[in-house]
């Protein structure tokens, strides 16, 4: 069997109607990139029945169920009071129902050694769940670039490499992509103002911009990428090696548990 990864959604309105749902482009490349059965989150505690029990309970009861954890990327933000900001006027896209969910998921997971793969939303939610803090408009701080996708090309321009990151000799990044530096996609207009504590980069732009992050005391595989490694990850040889990595820990992650809770059966 393939390991499960939950995707967390995301909350929105449409047609009158409010909807749970999560771009294709992630869920393509954790069933072909990482190998998995993805399966949605609701983007919210309250949806998997907060009333009936504590929202830790409902953490453990996700975290009991999914092999691995992928927090993919999305057009809101996370809400400001996370962080110990004041929203932006006026007001950035939020979603306050996925922050319900994934940041306690973020923590327990790291916490239990779950999995975790965070992609450009998801890198953020994961800097704010260990402490860190945004910058809610980074293309308006002092010498940083315009990490914006140019709304006046096509998709494929908008996805296409931007700019350089530096990788971390030492790091996951760049023994998987065998190179120091990397030419990626950049598609976000917030950034990393102040690093969660106990962390190292993996990832830096050349204007200071943290790109890429993970909790190297954590017990299991994790790591936050702010670009899209997701967008046509067979194309590129880093972002395909990603997600050859967070599979195959999801995988080993599906044995233990498996293998536990056969022994329980025995027993």
């Amino acid at each position: 069997m393939r390991p499960v990864i939950g995707v967390i959604s995301d909350v929105k309105a449409l047609g009158g109607h409010i909807v749970h749902g999560v771009t294709e482009k992630y869920i393509y490349a954790v069933a072909r990139g990482a190998q998995a059965m993805p399966v949605l989150l609701p983007g919210t505690v309250s949806a998997v029945d907060a009333d009936m029990a504590p929202e830790r309970a409902v953490v453990e009861e996700i975290l009991d169920t999914v092999d691995a954890l992928f927090l993919p990327g999305s057009p809101s933000n996370v809400g400001p009071q996370h962080y110990g900001d004041l929203p932006h006027d006026p007001p950035l896209p939020a979603d306050p129902h996925r922050d319900d969910i994934s940041l306690p998921l973020i923590r327990a997971a790291l916490e239990r050694g779950v999995p975790l793969f965070g992609v450009c939303r998801g890198f953020q939610e994961m800097n704010v769940a260990l402490g860190g803090t945004l910058f809610q408009k980074l293309y308006e701080q002092p010498g940083r670039f315009d990490h914006r996708e140019d709304s006046g090309l096509d998709i494929e321009g908008q996805y296409a490499p931007a700019h350089e990151v530096m990788l971390a000799a030492d790091g996951l990044l760049a023994s998987l992509a065998g190179a120091t530096s990397w030419r990626v996609n950049s598609l976000h207009g917030q950034g990393v103002a102040r690093l969660a504590p106990d962390v190292v980069v993996e990832a830096q732009a050349a204007d200071g911009t943290i790109e890429a992050f993970r909790v190297p005391d954590a017990p299991g595989f994790n790591m936050a990428i702010q670009w899209h490694p997701e967008w046509r990850f067979w194309q590129d040889k880093l972002s395909s090696g990603i997600f050859t990595a967070f599979g195959a820990a999801a995988r080993l992650a599906a044995e233990r548990r498996r293998g536990g809770a056969r022994l329980k059966a025995t027993g």
